[in-house]
């Protein structure tokens, strides 16, 4: 039997004055909705402006059948699709490089001796290099002279419109311009997916990655993207000790996010992409919560 929700609701708005409402009856996909869901339901579906505090009483499930579209069931006009990998305490990103401490500074029980009886809160320290899960690196990273993390607006990191350039690492593990042709790039971010986020804290993601070659690099430079990311170890081929493509693209001011995954949830095309981290100065590189906002 298909269910409906039964309650009363009590609006006040912040300028004075409010509403109410009795008996309304919305249909729900499943057993039980939470009161926050009917609230943002009814505040959005009234279109209502100034909203203070919102009371949901007298909530019942009822077995009856649907007059519409569930509410629970309703299609977003946007998804958020986090495309940024867990840091953890002891996380290997790049070998070589040490793993993340992540622990107490200051303990909730070691801070009972600081506050009143019953309050308690817990400070963490974090000790790690700059180069640790997904992260962004900008122009300072590879010269000493260009723009640091503080120095990147965020325009240049917020809501860029993007696009997914897909590469099967179990055909080839050297991307060259020919993967980049036939596609709108200019002012976008290019975001690479290989796959190869699936062998995350294995030891075949260390090994021998997929890498954009340096052909590759100055074209994305002379087509004028904003940004690249992939989701692989590293943008470059890390068998020798040249970085051709951090070169080529920091060089030219276009931003990269390595270590990225999620990347087969996104479409080709139709989202933005956003990848801020702190605003350090003298940093080159920084871990971020990347995220895509299908539309």
């Amino acid at each position: 039997m298909q269910k409906r929700v039964q309650f009363d609701f009590e609006i006040e708005f912040t300028n004075s004055g409010g509403i109410q409402g009795q008996g309304f009856r919305l249909d729900i996909t499943g057993n039980d909705i939470t009161d926050q869901e009917l609230a943002d339901y009814i505040i959005e579906d009234m279109r209502l402006l100034m909203v203070g505090k919102v009371s949901i009483l007298n909530k019942l499930i009822i077995e009856e059948k649907h007059k519409r579209i569930p509410i629970d069931a309703r299609q977003e006009t946007q998804k958020l699709i986090d495309l940024s990998h867990i840091i953890e305490n002891g996380l290997i990103t790049y070998k070589g490089l040490p793993a993340p401490i992540i622990c107490d500074y200051l303990s909730r029980e070691e801070s009972k001796k600081q506050y009143a009886e019953g309050t308690q809160f817990q400070i963490g320290k974090i000790e790690m290099v700059t180069n640790t899960g997904t992260y962004l690196d900008c122009p300072f990273h590879r010269y000493e002279h260009g723009k640091d993390l503080s120095e990147i607006g965020v325009e240049r990191l917020t809501d860029l419109e993007g696009i997914v350039v897909r590469v099967d690492h179990n055909e080839t593990l050297a991307i060259d311009t020919s993967f980049f042709r036939d596609k709108e790039l200019r002012g976008r971010a290019v975001l690479v997916h290989t796959g190869w986020d699936a062998y995350w804290q294995a030891d075949r993601y260390f090994e021998h990655h997929p890498h954009l070659t340096e052909d590759a690099a100055h074209y994305l430079v002379e087509c004028g993207v904003k940004l690249v990311g992939i989701d692989s170890v590293n943008i470059d081929d890390t068998r020798t000790g040249e970085r051709p493509v951090h070169t080529t693209l920091l060089g030219s001011e276009v931003l990269i996010v390595e270590h990225m995954c999620n990347m087969g949830q996104l479409p080709n095309e139709g989202f933005t992409f956003s990848a801020l981290p702190p605003k350090f100065k003298g940093a080159g590189t920084f871990p971020v919560r990347a995220l895509a906002k299908i539309y």
